[in-house]
């Protein structure tokens, strides 16, 4: 920060508007606050930003040095404006960004949450902690992924400190976002590398979700965490994970990704025999398929056709939904023409075969 403050005898010439310069604390008076610039001669802070930099100078002596910024130039009476806020908050936000580039860890109080997150402050400036930057030990499971039961979750932080880095830093738009988990992530990383892509693991279920089921895999002491989306929970269409496995099961999974943040996608129904194989051997294009209505939604009716294995047939054969759902019930039978047969792409549409 010293190379910001330039004196005379380093370069000859007036300071600049804008520019951040160093001085002393000469005097005061109850709305001015005199500095001496030295061979710049003398500034003042005075009027409204006196009282916004209330914060900054409410402890300052005469002698005390501080950075200010050049507001405008020698008034009539010969002194230059100057601004301790401005410069407080410029020095702040470069601060910020060393310790961004340096990787430091710092020690934040957490002051509020909203919805996406939680609210924090760091060297003045309002900072945010997304709640995908939460660690795995903080983050929310909330079940259904009601947004009103993560705000009450993240609600419970308020008040504690917590170890964080910083993520992004950009004084332009004034966004400073923290994270707790670029520490974690680092040390996943390191821990990935004895781990890759079709590698078949011991893992325990810790975790059900809407969207999937949470697992932790690798050496008791140190454990990896990784997600099993529910569509790699099983060949036939679920509509809850929990149909499958239960939590504190231990399990069998191959992992399909591992991405650069630490990510780790696995799989159960990789390791399962796929029901689509032999399909053709029992269903054939523009043949009949007797299947038995399971559920609606905006695309059409899902229909079990053979164990574990479900077709779609699609809302515009009926015109609209509501023609779909009466000419159809759920967990009835129906005759069924097979419009497309695709086992690579597990996809099977279906017609309903009128009398």
């Amino acid at each position: 920060m010293e190379n910001l403050a330039k004196t005379k005898s380093e370069l000859l010439r007036p300071p600049l508007i804008g520019e951040i310069i160093k001085g002393k604390v000469a005097g005061s008076s109850p709305a001015t606050l005199f500095v001496d610039l030295g061979n710049w001669g003398a500034g003042l802070i005075f009027g409204r930003e006196f009282f916004r930099a209330k914060n900054v100078i409410k402890n300052l002596k005469i002698g005390d040095e501080l950075f200010v910024k050049v507001v405008d130039s020698e008034n009539e009476n010969g002194f230059w404006e100057l601004s301790a806020l401005e410069a407080d908050r410029e020095l702040n936000w470069l601060k910020l960004r060393e310790k961004k580039d340096n990787n430091e860890t710092l020690k934040v109080k957490i002051i509020g949450a909203n919805k996406g997150g939680l609210l924090a402050s760091v060297l003045t400036v309002p900072a945010f902690l997304p709640v995908s930057q939460l660690s795995s030990q903080n983050y929310p499971r909330v079940p259904d992924g009601d947004a009103n039961k993560i705000l009450k979750e993240l609600q419970k932080f308020i008040g504690q400190e917590m170890e964080l880095r910083i993520l992004d830093v950009d004084p332009k738009t004034e966004k400073l976002i923290l994270s707790e988990k670029i520490k974690e992530t680092e040390k996943i990383r390191e821990a990935l590398k004895n781990y890759q892509v079709g590698q078949v693991v011991e893992a325990e279920i810790t975790g059900l979700v809407d969207f999937g089921a949470f697992v932790k895999f690798g050496p008791t002491e140190t454990p990896l965490e990784g997600l099993v989306h529910i569509s790699e929970l099983d060949w036939q269409l679920i509509e809850s994970p929990s149909q499958v496995v239960s939590m504190g099961e231990r399990v069998n999974l191959k992992i399909i990704d591992i991405s650069f943040d630490g990510r780790v996608s696995l799989s159960l129904r990789a390791l399962r025999e796929d029901t689509w194989k032999e399909i053709e051997s029992q269903l054939v294009k523009g043949g009949l398929a007797k299947g038995r209505v399971k559920k609606f939604n905006p695309f059409g009716a899902f229909v079990q056709v053979l164990p574990k294995i479900q077709g779609l047939c699609h809302v515009s054969e009926f015109g609209s939904r509501q023609k779909m759902e009466e000419a159809l019930k759920i967990d009835q039978e129906y005759d069924f023409e097979v419009l497309l047969l695709d086992p690579k792409e597990h996809r099977l549409l279906l017609r309903l075969k009128t009398p």
